[in-house]
């Protein structure tokens, strides 16, 4: 699978108009095991959670605040040994977030290193991180 390395390249991929997710976990071989289990619950799911990678039509900011905000929500889980990948696939259901539960995946892209980091900077620089209110 390649190794997307910039924001810029991820927001390309957006022009495959796919319906594109972000997913942390092992990797595709590993989730072609068993889909998505509630970490609360224990429950199986019926399908693969991620995020959707799409800026909502309400989003007025650049398409890179979004991708580095969808990015930095999840990346401690790098920290817990998962990888982050862009995938797509077919939404099912949606998990106990709310999050989209996928079949049919279709792996598309690893996130690379340099990736992450400069999300996190731009996270950093453009959001206001853990600001919470509605």
């Amino acid at each position: 699978m390649p190794v997307v390395t910039r924001l810029d390249q991820l927001i390309e991929l957006m022009g495959m108009d796919l319906p594109l997710f972000l997913r942390y976990s092992s990797g595709p071989e590993a989730d072609a095991v068993h889909p998505s289990v509630d970490h609360e619950s224990g429950l199986r799911m019926p399908g693969h959670s991620a995020n959707p990678l799409r800026p909502p039509s309400w989003w007025t900011l650049p398409t890179e605040d979004w991708m580095a905000r969808r990015i930095c929500q999840y990346v401690q889980k790098v920290d817990e040994g998962a990888r982050p990948w862009v995938l797509t696939g077919e939404v099912i259901s949606h998990g106990p977030d709310n999050e989209p539960l996928l079949v049919n995946v279709t792996p598309v892209a690893w996130l690379g290193d340099e990736l992450l980091a400069e999300a996190q900077q731009r996270y950093r620089e453009r959001m206001d991180a853990g600001k919470s209110g509605a």
